[in-house]
């Protein structure tokens, strides 16, 4: 039986929504236990304005099949009607998620699914915040971890990107580009590919400048450090391929040439990932020692509350956990 937390987010805005909507069509697996790290007051007001019939269980009542256990390590309960991105919601999200990875790392959770948070609300409520996968890599205590996302078009095409850096301003990237970092997210990346069983881990890696620089003409950051760190893992035995120009790769990615993409910034990989999957990504955070996904996407402020939120990629979050949690046990 694989056990599996998920985080309710951000509770002003979509996710315990969507989190209440994907249990509705995961929770009745046999092979698979959920519990929620949230407020059992929120989620039961969601379970009963959604009409979804979620049995939803106070930590510590006796659990029957089907019925997901909701524990809450802050011990308080959320006052109702907080307005979006409210300091109390934002602390909570937080506490939940620092609560899951502890009880992944102590071996009494598999996996863990985050719902959203909103980073601007956590920092406006005192706390020091990067994002999730930054609190978690330092919570597991490890700097080797990335930011993979995931997803599939509607004819089951792929695109796997991993991100050599996350949430910089762009005049930081390139700075933040190094040999070091590169061969350590092209090899977690070829990980991922066999932690998911692929058949093949073969990786393209991107330029940081247009057409990767065209030798050196418009940047020289291929030639002095990705290439560099291509070469370095390939005689490791890594199959990697690059620097290639980003806005071909990615078009041979999709039709299937390479397994998974290193993209060197935030909006060079994610733009394409959501046009092909935009319903459907996920998060995943690679190299942590416990398994962690989260849906693509964010709070949704402007329809929270109101019933429209889609539960798919918070679904296929659910899904990816799952499936990685079984293969590893």
């Amino acid at each position: 039986m694989v056990r599996i937390g998920i985080c309710l987010g951000d509770v002003t805005g979509i996710g315990p929504e969507v989190t209440l909507k994907a249990l509705t069509l995961e929770c009745n697996k046999a092979s698979v236990r959920y519990s929620i790290l949230g407020d059992l007051a929120v989620a039961r007001a969601v379970n009963q304005k959604l009409g979804l019939s979620l049995r939803l269980r106070a930590d510590g009542e006796k659990i029957g099949p089907g019925d997901i256990s909701v524990l809450n390590p802050i011990k308080e309960t959320l006052p109702q009607g907080l307005p979006h991105g409210s300091p109390e919601a934002a602390r909570a999200a937080v506490a939940w998620v620092q609560a899951a990875a502890q009880r992944c790392l102590r071996g009494e959770l598999d996996a863990m699914v985050t719902a959203p948070v909103n980073k601007e609300s956590i920092m406006r409520a005192g706390i020091s915040f990067v994002g999730q996968t930054e609190l978690l890599s330092q919570i597991a205590g490890t700097g080797r971890t990335a930011m993979m996302l995931l997803g599939q078009d509607d004819r089951g095409r792929w695109l796997r990107v991993a991100l050599a850096t996350t949430h910089l301003p762009l005049r930081s990237v390139a700075d933040a580009v190094t040999k070091e970092k590169i061969e350590m997210i092209i090899e977690i990346t070829a990980q991922a590919c066999r932690d998911l069983g692929l058949g093949r881990t073969r990786i393209g890696v991107c330029g940081l400048n247009p057409h990767a620089g065209e030798g050196g003409a418009i940047g020289t950051e291929e030639l002095t450090i990705i290439a560099p760190a291509v070469s370095a893992v390939r005689q490791r035995g890594v199959d990697a391929v690059g620097p290639l120009s980003a806005d071909a790769l990615f078009y041979y990615a999709y039709r299937g040439d390479y397994d998974a993409v290193v993209a060197m910034y935030h909006d060079q990989g994610l733009a394409p990932l959501k046009t092909v999957a935009f319903e459907q990504g996920v998060n995943w955070t690679l190299g942590l020692p416990f398994i962690r996904t989260s849906p693509d996407h964010g709070t949704a402020y402007d329809i929270a509350g109101h019933g429209k939120a889609n539960p798919s990629s918070m679904q296929a979050a659910m899904r990816l956990a799952h499936q990685l949690a079984a293969r590893k046990e």
